[in-house]
């Protein structure tokens, strides 16, 4: 990977990876950061770049992930001075500054992450509206179905000629749509339950849909995986022609995505447990410490801890009780 944080966010878009790109676009002296300062944080904790020193890197990286987490955006702002008591800015975040230098930054937290797969599966009229209005939503549309072409499909970024493929793909942030309406829906469906994608919907009727959840109970496939199912696909719009139908089943689609639980949270400092991305809290300051490149470390109880300088892991050594519960925010 290119040492250049630009170049760097480049790369991982290409492949669908999630990071962040921390930008600084305030300071005031004395700090290490400069105004236009980047860099890349990783959904493993992995940083590469330069945003300041220790006092503020940690932040930084906890709120990264974060943002990871919950796919917003913030600013950063972290001083020595107390913050207003009611700013009344959306999406600013205030924190103390650690160290003693006075110096005081704001720092841009925007994150990338992976697009959502809209899977189509047909070649219907219907099926060629899914995919314009999955490309309006900005979502990665790949179409199934071997009469599927480019000139047909210009909306769709993969085109698989088969069933075969479909399961590989499928994930939490994939939403499926059967619009072969009748051509082979049974053997869609079956194709689309093997994954584990956040939607499944039918282009059916009522009836047509007993007809195949009932074929899929013979085949094996369980009640509670047929009862995922979607059908009819899409919010009830009134819609007739297969753009106002396309329209209700993105529209329904939204509505999903926008009301999935989110993941959660970091484990609160002090709790000796490292976090499955790969950095830690230090129980002294509440700072977040990159694991794999942590220099200061101490053992008590059984437990590793992880600090953010020497001063902090020298006061854990001598008083360490003190600091096995979680300071307050």
């Amino acid at each position: 990977m290119k040492d250049d944080p630009l170049s760097q966010a480049v790369e991982l878009r290409a492949k669908g990876e999630p990071f962040v790109l921390a930008t600084v676009v305030a300071c005031r002296r004395p700090t290490s950061a400069y105004v236009g300062a980047k860099a890349i944080i990783g959904g493993d904790g992995g940083f590469s770049g330069w945003v300041g020193g220790s006092c503020a890197q940690p932040i930084v990286v906890r709120e990264a992930l974060k943002a990871l987490e919950d796919g917003s955006p913030r600013l950063l702002r972290i001083s020595p001075d107390p913050p207003p008591s009611d700013h009344g800015l959306e999406g600013v975040l205030y924190f103390d500054m650690p160290c003693q230098s006075q110096g005081a930054l704001e720092v841009y937290i925007e994150p990338f992450l992976p697009r959502p797969e809209l899977l189509i599966v047909g070649e219907t009229p219907l099926a060629q509206a899914l995919a314009r209005a999955g490309k309006l939503m900005d979502f990665a549309v790949c179409v199934s179905d071997p009469g599927a072409t480019a000139e047909r499909f210009p909306d769709a970024e993969v085109l698989l000629d088969g069933l075969e493929q479909v399961p590989a793909r499928l994930g939490p942030d994939s939403y499926v749509v059967v619009a072969t309406q009748g051509q082979y829906d049974e053997q869609a469906l079956a194709a689309a339950l093997q994954g584990e994608a956040a939607y499944v919907g039918l282009v059916a009727s009522k009836k047509r849909a007993e007809t195949v959840f009932q074929y899929l109970r013979d085949e094996g496939i369980s009640a509670e995986a047929v009862s995922r199912v979607r059908c009819p696909a899409g919010l009830d719009l009134g819609g007739v022609t297969p753009s106002e139908i396309a329209l209700s089943i993105a529209a329904e689609i939204l509505q999903v995505r926008r009301q999935t639980p989110k993941r959660p949270g970091t484990p609160t400092a002090g709790s000796g447990t490292e976090l499955e991305t790969g950095v830690a809290l230090d129980p002294v300051c509440g700072m977040t410490v990159t694991i794999a490149t942590a220099s200061y470390t101490s053992d008590h109880g059984g437990q590793t801890f992880y600090f953010c300088s020497a001063q902090c892991q020298g006061s854990f050594q001598r008083e360490p009780e003190r600091y096995l519960i979680a300071p307050t925010p």
